[in-house]
């Protein structure tokens, strides 16, 4: 091997390493993917759109964040909102009817204290 061949191969075996560690949880993320839209399919959940239609008429806000989760052997979206006035809330949506299951709020007067 040259000099500074060595240098060259280790930022290699990092790179593969690296990919090797991550293929378990990018394996991960497709399957719950694959599972979300066979449910879709299915009949089993509404379309995010539909949902997010719904929650705006229900309870106005930003979506920041969106989870399609399967809790309790159903399937359920978690929305985070900002609310206008500053309140974050959390809602646990039941994916198959839009309801809504859940809903933990904070104050933003009470998060800057």
């Amino acid at each position: 091997m040259k000099p500074g061949g060595a240098r060259q191969f280790v930022p290699v075996v990092v790179l593969i390493l690296s990919l090797a560690l991550a293929l378990p949880s990018l394996a991960s993320d497709s399957g719950d993917h694959d599972r979300a839209r066979q449910a879709l399919e299915a009949g089993e959940i509404l379309p995010l759109k539909t949902v997010l239609e719904k929650l705006e008429r229900d309870a106005p806000g930003r979506v920041l964040e969106v989870e399609l989760e399967r809790k309790h052997e159903r399937w359920a979206y978690e929305i985070k909102l900002l609310r206008p006035g500053g309140a974050l809330v959390k809602l646990l949506i039941d994916a198959s009817d839009g309801t809504i299951i859940d809903r933990k709020a904070r104050d933003a007067k009470q998060e800057r204290r």
